[in-house]
């Protein structure tokens, strides 16, 4: 069978990564994506920084599998060539600047005039209104305005840092593409067409919160203290290098007590989840004499240690190492593919796995308006009149 999403289509105007990655996200899920790209300049994820062929990693990483049309707004042809693709369509995505759309002639009334049942998705920086709403805005801008630039310390180095990779962005994207399947269920159910707001900072902020701000989640007196996980979280060094391994129960700090050589230490009720919440001194003194234990050790023996005392724990792996690890190739988490122009492809399959509507990647990406005229056919424009466009530089 098709994936879950077969039958439905997208007309998506976004760029960057907050729209194209949740479109790229429903496409692997059995969705028509149809890209709609400028005439004149194109999407900046098409800047040839590692690229070959035309094609850059970044754009492939969030454009795979759709379809490209290049539309020139800003004429009435080709606001009408939207309209009509939208009026066959189920959901429309764009990520201007607030008011932009509207002033096009793209606004959800424009769009629910030619499809009621449309689910239109407006993402944006900070919301449409309010005292940032004009304002640009990029992902590590968000970061900062959500607090987690300032939490993003490591005790040991306490410098302020950013995310080294767009999660506000992949947050957002993620956000747009599980609300865009609520839309779509519930216009199922009666509901109708809906305009559906995505502001990057909600979505970034929704996602930081819940392990983030434990700390200022209560309000007023009477809560107990505790520990952020920014202050527990934790490299450890060994003798030939470093590991991760996190101790969240009881069970958890035994079987580190025991991979350290000290079994002796999970008779001391200091040194359990109760004796650590009672007195925060005794978490700090177990980490000293963990930490100064790890460091006899190498990495295997440590990690051996903990694995056998069921510990989540790991290797830090460069990025090249992630490639051949023994789970990513059994889960077969990334996929090897040809492009005719960009050649030899590497990306990470999509997470979800249905198993009566499985998933299949879309093995392929467009050049920039590579599909106009295939597209165009099919909301009944003729060849003479799809000549007429390019000539007026309607379409590309």
């Amino acid at each position: 069978m098709s994936g879950p999403l077969h039958g439905y289509r997208i007309v998506d105007l976004s760029q960057i990564v907050s729209g194209p990655m949740a479109t790229l996200l429903l496409s692997d899920q059995g969705a028509e994506v149809l890209k709609v790209e400028p005439v004149d300049g194109q999407d900046v994820l098409r800047r040839p920084s590692f690229a070959r062929g035309g094609f850059s990693a970044f754009f492939l990483n969030n454009n795979r599998g759709k379809r490209s049309l290049a539309v020139d707004l800003g004429q009435p042809e080709g606001r009408q060539v939207i309209l009509d693709l939208v009026a066959g369509a189920d959901v429309f995505v764009q990520n201007f600047r607030p008011g932009v759309c509207e002033r096009l002639g793209l606004g959800f009334d424009d769009l629910l005039a030619v499809n009621p049942e449309v689910v239109y998705v407006s993402i944006s920086g900070f919301g449409p209104t309010g005292p940032y709403a004009d304002r640009p805005i990029l992902d590590p801008v968000i970061q900062g305005l959500t607090g987690m630039v300032a939490y993003q310390v490591n005790p040991d180095i306490p410098f302020p840092d950013l995310v080294r990779n767009i999660v506000s962005d992949k947050s957002t994207a993620l956000t747009v593409a599980q609300a865009i399947t609520a839309a779509l269920l519930a216009r199922e159910r009666g509901a109708g067409g809906q305009h559906v707001e995505v502001p990057m900072l909600d979505s970034t902020l929704f996602f930081f919160w819940s392990d983030a701000m434990v700390d200022l989640t209560m309000v007023g007196d009477g809560v107990s203290p505790g520990l952020t996980l920014s202050e527990v979280y934790r490299l450890t060094e060994c003798l030939d290098g470093k590991i991760i391994y996190f101790a969240a129960s009881t069970e958890h700090i035994h079987g580190v007590s025991r991979a350290v050589g000290h079994p002796e230490w999970c008779e001391d009720p200091r040194y359990n989840l109760d004796g650590f919440a009672e007195d925060p001194q005794n978490l700090l003194d177990y980490g000293v004499m963990t930490a100064d234990a790890f460091a006899t050790m190498s990495v295997v023996d440590a990690l051996s240690g903990l694995l056998e005392g069921d510990v989540p724990s790991g290797p830090i792996l460069e990025k090249e190492d992630v490639l051949v690890d023994p789970q990513v190739l059994h889960n077969g988490s990334i996929v090897t593919w040809e492009h005719p122009e960009a050649g030899t492809v590497r990306q990470a399959r999509p997470g979800a796995r249905f198993s009566v509507t499985p998933v299949e990647m879309r093995l392929r990406a467009s050049a920039k308006g590579q599909d106009t005229d295939e597209v165009l056919r099919g909301i009944g424009r003729t060849d003479d009149e799809i000549e007429e466009l390019r000539a007026g530089g309607v379409v590309a």
